[in-house]
């Protein structure tokens, strides 16, 4: 709220006219009618005396604020993209800046107001739309240094994208030093460039990585889900979480040990003897390939340490004890579990 504004309604709250107020602080009446139309301001000399006369503090007066709150902010960006709407966008996108300058501390309110400002001028394709380019990066840059670490990562991924469109590469390869290294969002972006610079060998090598990651990561989330529907007895969501597992794993090159392990669990709580039976063979046959996706055309650009034999032969003496389970005692009389177990 500007300084006019606030005299006005806090002058009301007290049931004061502009004439009483003028004359209590020995100013005329049109003086008091301009400084609430926001036509003029008063003396820097009269603000104590304003302050006391309305019963506020002096951080009222000029309505200071440490921080907005989230309902304030989110506010202003909907009346923003309200404005963008109905008016011209250098009207709004001046309106946006008094706004900025009233709360120049607000580190949410600058950075979502210019991504707002930022992308609607790239979506609606806006005239002579460089010449807002200094202010909107200097807002972003100004984020790139808050002390709040998530608010620095945010500023780092919209800049990257906006040097990015400026082919401005070396400058957004330096702000992907604010993203942790761990972040998979910053190898994308890290390929992304790669593959922009004609470093094609190296964005294979990034994006290959982030399959083989990706592959790990969502592996893991079937699996936490799969074994909620187990706590729950949901069956049908299991097998289908399974079925879903066994494609993922076929999608990612994994190699067919990997496609069928994961529906051994499913089938032995269900005692389905023909089902175990057909995976414990299929998974000892796949013992041989467990490190297909090593050979797969999707990482062919990634390198992987050989398996050896002794490896191998450790994994299968153990994947065979396994195999020997009480689990598995369903299966003792079955002719077909005993030569299984006997290799």
């Amino acid at each position: 709220m500007k300084i006019g504004e606030v005299i006005r309604e806090n002058r009301k709250k007290i049931n004061m006219t502009q004439e009483e107020m003028a004359n209590r602080l020995g100013v005329t009446a049109p003086a008091v009618n301009k400084w609430e139309n926001g036509n003029s301001m008063p003396d820097i000399m009269l603000l104590a005396p304003i302050a006391r006369l309305l019963n506020i503090t002096l951080d009222m007066l000029l309505s200071f604020k440490e921080e907005l709150t989230a309902e304030e902010i989110k506010s202003f960006i909907e009346e923003t993209e309200k404005r963008l709407d109905t008016e011209p966008y250098e009207e709004v996108f001046n309106w946006a800046k008094g706004v900025l300058e009233m709360y120049p501390n607000c580190e949410q309110l600058i950075l979502q107001m210019a991504v707002v400002l930022d992308a609607w001028r790239i979506v609606k394709e806006i005239p002579d739309d460089k010449k807002y380019d200094a202010y909107i990066h200097d807002c972003y840059s100004r984020s790139l240094q808050s002390a709040d670490e998530n608010m620095r990562q945010r500023a780092a991924d919209v800049l990257f994208g906006f040097y990015v469109r400026r082919e401005q590469y070396e400058k957004a390869e330096a702000v992907l030093e604010y993203i942790p290294e761990q972040n998979q969002e910053r190898k994308r972006k890290q390929a992304q460039l790669y593959s922009q610079t004609g470093r094609t060998q190296e964005a294979y090598k990034a994006y290959e990585e982030l399959l083989y990651s990706g592959y790990q990561t969502l592996s893991a989330v079937f699996h936490g889900i799969y074994m909620l529907a187990l706590q729950d007895k949901d069956m049908e969501k299991a097998h289908l979480l399974a079925d879903k597992q066994e494609k993922l794993a076929g999608l990612f090159e994994m190699g067919k040990y990997h496609e069928v392990s994961c529906k051994l669990e499913l089938a032995t709580m269900e005692q389905d003897a023909d089902a175990v039976i057909n995976i414990m063979k299929q998974m000892i046959e796949g013992l041989g390939d467990i490190l297909h996706f090593t050979k797969a055309p999707l990482y062919e650009h990634l390198i992987f340490q050989e398996a050896r034999e002794e490896f191998l032969t450790n994994l299968k003496d153990n994947l065979m004890k396994c195999f020997c389970g009480e689990e598995y005692d369903f299966l003792k009389e079955d002719k077909r579990y005993q030569e299984l177990l006997k290799g």
